[in-house]
């Protein structure tokens, strides 16, 4: 089959395309995809990367990746299953979490996977899987949003932010957003109450977020996506029984990733009247199963920003790394 490859840890130039790869073999729990669409996101560059080198330690591989072909997020048509699946068959559209996704065929646990909905194409539903189970669950989970409070989403023009500003709003929530001057028709587009554009404004320097265009000062709920703000300075933006969830960190070092300010952030949480969330998304099939429901009735849609062929998906998550997509992008086959 057709894939991307990746034998060494390093930049977008160490993938390349190769059309003589083996095709994989479902275990039996797996189920095999014929692969339409694959998502970009910062796992992917993170895998690409090898950093922060925490992760090599977690099972990815010390000194080169432990998967040859990078990719997670996937929709297709499932063309063979184990013998322990019973929830889907040859010929269902499928959409979620697997490895390898960058091919023309991937294997993924059944639990990972979700019935296509109808109204999207592939390419939409690639886009939704990781990212929309983030929000979803940061939202839901980690920050017990509620209809009628105020949230702070800050990246809100990013994979994970884009749904979770369509999400706090379809949970009844008044949405402000985060995000840079260019991006801020997106944001905005997506139902966004209010926008801050973080170039003019620097949030939580001040006893405020300095509102411009109406604004809330203070938050009942806070999404930090892939930030590196202190938590002391993003504790000013919550309400006295206010919610900080931080969802991963693009400005920590190497070796750490910025681990140290989730740890701060778990041991004052009992100290404090805030609560000071971590989390990390669990893939499952049931909230898969949500999204499709949001996306149902309307009230969720992938903001998809540009299409690859697999050829150019290093292009794709070169792209990504330079801070370039706006929303999600994803790689066809």
């Amino acid at each position: 089959m057709r894939a991307i490859v990746q034998d060494a840890y390093g930049s977008a130039d160490a993938m390349r395309f190769d059309a003589a790869v083996e095709r994989p073999v479902p275990g039996a729990d797996d189920v095999l995809v014929r692969v339409r669409a694959a998502g970009v996101d910062a796992g992917v560059w993170h895998l690409m990367t090898g950093t922060p080198y925490l992760i090599r330690l977690m099972g990815y591989g010390l000194r080169r990746p432990k998967y040859r072909i990078p990719g997670m997020d996937l929709a297709g048509t499932v063309e063979a299953v184990g013998a322990n699946v019973t929830r889907l068959r040859p010929g269902d559209e499928v959409f979620g979490m697997g490895k390898g996704a960058f091919a023309e065929y991937a294997c993924a646990p059944q639990a990972k996977l979700a019935l296509k909905p109808t109204s999207l194409s592939f390419e939409q539903a690639a886009a939704l899987p990781v990212s929309g189970l983030t929000a979803l669950q940061a939202l839901r989970d980690s920050g017990g949003l509620r209809a009628g409070q105020k949230v702070l989403v800050i990246g809100a023009s990013g994979g994970v932010g884009s749904y979770a500003v369509q999400l706090a709003k379809a949970y009844g929530a008044e949405v402000t957003g985060v995000c840079g001057t260019a991006k801020t028709d997106l944001v905005r587009s997506l139902g966004a109450d209010h926008v801050i554009d973080y170039t003019r404004t620097e949030i939580g320097a001040g006893t405020g977020t300095g509102a411009a265009g109406g604004a809330p000062d203070r938050y009942d709920l806070v999404l930090d996506i892939a930030g590196g703000r202190p938590v002391a300075r993003l504790r000013r933006l919550l309400t006295p029984r206010g919610t900080l969830v931080l969802v991963g960190n693009e400005a920590g070092g190497r070796w750490s990733g910025g681990m140290g300010r989730l740890l701060r952030a778990v041991l004052l949480s009992p100290f404090v009247g805030q609560r000071l969330r971590p989390m990390a998304a669990a893939e499952r099939y049931e909230d898969l199963d949500v999204l499709a429901g949001f996306v149902g009735d309307g009230r969720l849609t992938p903001a998809l920003d540009r299409t690859y062929p697999l050829s150019e998906a290093p292009e794709a998550v070169r792209s990504l790394s330079e801070h370039r997509v706006r929303g999600k992008s994803v790689v066809t086959v």
